[in-house]
């Protein structure tokens, strides 16, 4: 009896020898895996909804313009969407158009969510107050250690008022669509009238476009973008993300590198 109990004890002690391994490994390959998904898997598209004719919208104009300072060595893409209903109030927003209304009423739909501005959207799948600085940071923390589903690689070149933006995307796009946004980078605004007469307004990541390009089944192709007056590719950007159709989510999203022009 006592060579039995022995054995079983011996068996108890190896067995739980191999649990404790078993679960170290674990704990390393899961660390390892979320350092890779930390060091750059993720991503956070940040679209605020914004106003010149909005009190409200200057400080978390002026947040979103010290984020996109602080991450722009990382996968964060900002998005100022301009809308128009602010613009009864006594002060027309030059930078406003009524389909960034529209988009944002999209994102009301999806998320049950209120139409106001600041509104913020990360990732298209919540919304915060846009002058919410904790948790629009922690959002964005959140996002960026996330996988993404799919990836898009995007190329542009100029020519005169036109833009040719090539694209290639893999992974999960089945029921995605590929949006192409032209946005200037910086701008200043004198504000003569509404809630902010007598303001000069600092304005970052200004969306002045938004073109939808149809993916291909061979998920690969190219669009040609008519660009707004003024454009340039060092005080411009061209952000690409591929949106769900049905729920809204971004699934990825990147900013086009630019080809050089042929030399004539």
């Amino acid at each position: 009896m006592k060579s039995i109990k022995f054995l079983t004890i011996s068996t108890g002690l190896i067995l739980l020898a191999f649990a404790i391994k078993a679960f170290a490994n674990h704990k390393v390959t899961q660390a390892k895996n979320n350092s890779q998904i930390a060091n750059g898997k993720g991503f956070a598209l940040v679209e605020l909804f914004t106003s010149e004719g909005c009190s409200s919208c200057p400080p978390a104009d002026a947040l979103l313009a010290r984020i996109q300072k602080e991450t722009k060595d990382k996968p964060v893409y900002i998005l100022a969407y301009h809308v128009d209903y602010w613009n009864h109030q006594g002060w027309k927003d030059v930078f406003s158009s009524a389909e960034y209304t529209n988009r944002q009423r999209a994102y009301s739909h999806f998320l049950n969510a209120s139409i106001y501005t600041p509104q913020v959207v990360v990732n298209g799948r919540s919304e915060y107050v846009g002058s919410d600085e904790p948790a629009l940071r922690s959002a964005i923390t959140g996002a960026l250690v996330t996988a993404p589903v799919a990836s898009v690689t995007l190329l542009a070149q100029q020519n005169g008022d036109k833009l040719t933006v090539n694209y290639e995307v893999s992974g999960t796009t089945n029921t995605g669509q590929l949006l192409i946004a032209i946005v200037q980078k910086n701008a200043v605004s004198k504000i003569q009238g509404g809630e902010n007469e007598g303001r000069t307004l600092a304005h970052a990541q200004i969306v002045r476009g938004l073109q939808m390009l149809n993916i291909t089944p061979e998920k690969k192709g190219a669009g040609i973008i008519k660009l707004p007056k003024g454009f340039d590719s060092e005080s411009w950007e061209v952000v690409g993300f591929i949106q769900d159709k049905a729920s809204g989510e971004i699934l990825t999203a990147t900013k086009a590198i630019f080809n050089k022009p042929p030399r004539a």
